[in-house]
């Protein structure tokens, strides 16, 4: 087929997600139609220089990365530079999605509910931040780097000295900190796919096994270690309810492409913001691609939707 789409694929990268991106891209790999498209991988890792000689060579840019340096506007700035569209949000809104102080700051601006936090940067005394964070909300209390994905640090902590160690644990992977009001309820998500015409695709409740808190990071990536429902078994109300929050956040984040917010709702039905992800798992088992094919998308018919918002210019 004459005139393909020329792709620089982005897989891999230097985050803590390396191995989650480097199994997720294969997928994707192996869902890009080959008359459509002429696919050229790179590893951020090691490839950089090779990009930016070859960028004029390409029509379009496919990161599949996951966590920093992939998915916090770094890539993206690059790609700006070398003049390459790209798949997924812009720079400040990756940027923004990837600090999870600065999100819960914008959604209290655009009204939206998140649970109340304490931010403590890497060198203060953990004792008299989790003895603050202790008379404010007590236990179970949550303890997470400010700028990590898939769960990498996060810890549910029930005792002082769990908070102190988390909190330890967390520093080591972000200068920043995050002590968090643990919620309990159900584990919702919900993807938005569009740029400024953007659409909800059906809301996914996660049911983590037995032995798993929360939807931690074994829970995210071994088999069997959680249970997703899509469609989420939610009353008509609350369904439209996940959606329009879940569209809320993509605006308020400036998203583009593709967003998954992840909510809490607790018992009385409030439903908490905890974070948007500006580019979420992309395998058949991921999470986006299970919603979306509730309403009809094919994997490769997802991926030339988003190939196709990232050429669109609104």
């Amino acid at each position: 087929m004459a005139n393909k789409l020329r792709i620089a694929f982005l897989m891999g990268g230097q985050s803590s997600e390396r191995d989650v991106s480097l199994a997720s891209g294969q997928e994707v790999l192996n869902n890009l139609d080959p008359n459509r498209y002429d696919v050229t991988v790179f590893d951020p890792a090691t490839d950089l220089s090779k990009l930016v000689a070859e960028a004029k060579n390409f029509d379009l840019a496919l990161p599949i990365l996951h966590g920093r340096y992939g998915e916090d506007g770094t890539i993206q700035g690059l790609l700006e530079l070398l003049k390459i569209p790209y798949v997924g949000s812009g720079v400040m809104s990756s940027a923004m999605c990837m600090d999870k102080k600065m999100t819960k700051d914008i959604m209290r601006f655009h009204g939206l509910t998140v649970t109340t936090e304490m931010v403590g940067r890497k060198g203060q005394d953990p004792h008299i931040l989790i003895k603050n964070a202790m008379e404010h909300y007590g236990f179970p209390m949550v303890v997470k780097p400010v700028a990590q994905g898939s769960s990498f640090g996060l810890t549910i902590a029930k005792s002082e000295a769990e908070a102190v160690k988390a909190l330890r644990v967390a520093w080591e992977l972000d200068d920043r900190a995050m002590v968090e009001r643990f919620v309990k309820g159900r584990e919702l998500t919900c993807a938005v796919l569009g740029n400024l015409k953007a659409r909800a695709l059906p809301p996914i409740e996660i049911k983590p096994a037995e032995g798993h808190v929360f939807f931690d990071y074994e829970a995210k990536y071994v088999p069997g270690q959680a249970e997703e429902i899509c469609p989420a078994e939610l009353s008509e109300k609350e369904t439209n309810n996940v959606k329009n929050l879940a569209l809320a956040a993509h605006r308020a984040m400036r998203c583009r492409g593709i967003s998954r917010t992840d909510f809490i709702m607790d018992d009385r039905g409030i439903l908490f913001i905890l974070e948007v992800n500006t580019l979420p798992g992309m395998t058949n088992n991921s999470l986006v691609p299970k919603a979306a094919a509730a309403v009809g998308y094919s994997l490769p018919s997802l991926l030339d939707e988003l190939i196709k918002l990232a050429l669109e210019r609104e």
